[in-house]
């Protein structure tokens, strides 16, 4: 139990720098941002699938939880957001080099999602482009006021910490449930469910990945590691998974219709990818 315990503490403080960094910009483009530099974000948006795809592939536990902040705060596109939750792969990486996976196929893997991930964040894009919205300070303006940080009272770096500390502790009561199931089901039961089953092994990768933890990164890879799954069921729970990002999503974001659509796509793009790749590779 204590182990759990600390073990939810130190992955809730691994992703502060990267929150605390996400509200730093919100407010900043909240209190100083102008017009012009309104502009700029919205016209770089455009290419936001590739910075996010190419960005999101970094082994960084916080980083789609700080791009969900920013999504909500309009500050980035739909497509952009989408491109980071599918070339996340938080603990994968670490692993498949502590593991001694060759070099070519890490490549590989990493290839095919930042593939995916811009591809899909820029189609997104293409499709949802009616429903961005045309002035993010204003957007991030409501975000500040429905969290009640006070923004304009305390300054910049003070409301980026009340808000910071806000979702901190809301991500560590839900990672404490999660890591406390993981616990009690165990991996080694999760294992037995993916055996025998290699037509639907997407799709139950594909759900292992909905869990809203950097520990599900961890459990797919080591199931591939282990033979157990293989590398398109582990590419399809890995592009679902977006680590705490997609639980964040929920809280920030009022609007409930985009997350569920968010989620939805990511699941089809997880389960129908898996699919593929085990037919070719």
């Amino acid at each position: 139990m204590l182990d759990i315990l600390l073990d939810t503490i130190i992955d809730s403080l691994k992703i502060l720098p990267f929150l605390l960094v996400a509200y730093l910009v919100i407010e900043l483009i909240e209190k100083k941002a102008g017009d012009r530099t309104t502009k700029i974000i919205q016209k770089s948006g455009k290419f936001g699938s590739i910075l996010g795809g190419i960005l999101g592939i970094v082994p960084q536990c916080g980083f789609s939880a700080a791009a969900a902040n920013l999504y909500a705060g309009r500050v980035i596109t739909m497509g952009t957001l989408i491109a980071i939750f599918l070339s996340t792969s938080d603990e994968m990486l670490p692993i498949l080099i502590s593991e001694a996976v060759s070099t070519s196929l890490i490549l590989k893997i990493l290839l095919i999602k930042l593939f995916i991930a811009i591809a899909i964040g820029t189609l997104v894009d293409f499709i949802f482009r009616k429903k961005i919205q045309e002035n993010s300070k204003e957007e991030i303006h409501k975000l500040c006021n429905e969290e009640h940080c006070h923004c304009e009272e305390h300054g910049i770096i003070r409301s980026s910490i009340v808000h910071t500390l806000q979702i901190l502790v809301y991500i560590f009561i839900i990672s404490l449930i999660l890591n406390f199931i993981i616990y009690f089901i165990g991996e080694e039961n999760i294992a037995k469910i993916m055996l025998n089953v290699p037509i639907l092994g997407p799709i139950i990768a594909s759900f292992i990945g909905l869990i809203p933890n950097c520990a599900s990164s961890v459990i797919l890879t080591q199931l591939y590691l282990g033979n157990i799954i293989s590398c398109g069921s582990m590419i399809a729970g890995l592009l679902v998974n977006s680590g705490i990002g997609i639980l964040i999503l929920f809280k920030v974001n009022k609007e409930k219709k985009e997350n569920f659509t968010i989620l939805g796509i990511l699941f089809f793009v997880g389960m129908i990818s898996g699919m593929v790749i085990d037919l070719f590779m």
